[in-house]
């Protein structure tokens, strides 16, 4: 196997799914959230539920300035902190309903405009589609 090709392929692969991701959510981010904040619920309406620290590295800010975004999330009632029952002094953070109608709104529009994008596919490139991501994310991105 060629070591550079696939490493050259992938990293034109990961470019090209941030391309795709700017574009089918530019401009679908709340007028009430700045940039910060809607990647952080962004990040949040996917993976259900993250500590401070996940969100700081996920998303590439300072632990200082996640907890200044989590605390106006909050007081926006945008998430909801939870104390981990086994450690006390951990805290994992959520969506709050209104924080996860606000991010199914989002979704919306950036799910029309994924649809938009397949509009050409045909359905068993559809299937091939599926069959390849699920292999990606079997053996690539675990």
């Amino acid at each position: 196997m060629e070591d550079k090709s696939l490493f050259q392929k992938v990293v034109i692969f990961t470019a090209a799914v941030q391309q795709v991701k700017h574009d089918i959510t530019w401009e679908v981010r709340p007028a009430e959230t700045t940039q910060v904040q809607y990647n952080i619920l962004e990040y949040l309406f996917v993976k259900q539920q993250a500590t401070a620290g996940e969100i700081s590295d996920c998303i590439h800010i300072s632990p200082p300035n996640t907890s200044r975004e989590l605390k106006k999330l909050e007081e926006k009632q945008l998430i909801e902190k939870k104390i981990d029952h086994d450690d006390r002094r951990r805290q994992t953070i959520e969506l709050s309903l209104k924080g996860r109608k606000l991010m199914d709104n989002a979704f919306t529009i950036v799910k029309q405009r994924f649809d938009d994008r397949l509009q050409t596919v045909e359905e068993e490139e559809i299937s091939e589609l599926i069959q390849a991501i699920q292999l990606l994310q079997g053996k690539l991105f675990y």
